[in-house]
């Protein structure tokens, strides 16, 4: 797992949230300038928050996550922190098999959240649901989940 350090340099960590950041401004339609325009600073600095380059500060990460409508803990979900004494993932293995980095989960959810109410969404969510039993029913293999 990612150790404390006295530099500014960034860890394994700064990545993961960066990446948190670029999926959910993506799921919700939003360019980087409008992230940057609402929390008050410039694209470049989102585009480094994203890739990890620059760390995020406590303030600043909890200004994105109100604009992105999540709580600060979102930007954490996938990181796992390992028992005392055993190393965890490290760097590009923290996300590795995420379905969340996906180009069709961004699709979906896209779709999902422009559906025009809370009925059309629910019933969305049905299909999707009844197509998962239908292929865990048939022993269909492949991608995550059953099978």
């Amino acid at each position: 797992m990612a150790q404390i350090s006295d530099t500014n340099e960034p860890i394994d960590v700064d990545a993961q949230v960066g990446r948190r950041i670029r999926v959910r401004r993506q799921i919700l339609g939003l360019s980087q300038a409008q992230l940057a325009s609402a929390i008050g600073v410039s694209f470049q600095q989102i585009q480094k928050y994203e890739k990890g380059t620059n760390r995020i500060s406590a303030s600043r990460l909890y200004d994105v996550a109100r604009v992105l409508s999540v709580s600060v803990s979102f930007f954490f979900e996938a990181i796992d922190d390992p028992a005392p004494g055993q190393t965890g993932p490290q760097g590009a293995d923290l996300l590795l098999g995420d379905p969340m980095r996906r180009t069709e989960t961004l699709e979906v959810m896209r779709c999902y959240w422009n559906l025009p109410s809370a009925a059309a969404r629910a019933s969305f969510l049905g299909l999707l649901r009844s197509l998962d039993r239908q292929r865990g029913h048939e022993g269909t293999t492949g991608g995550p989940g059953k099978g």
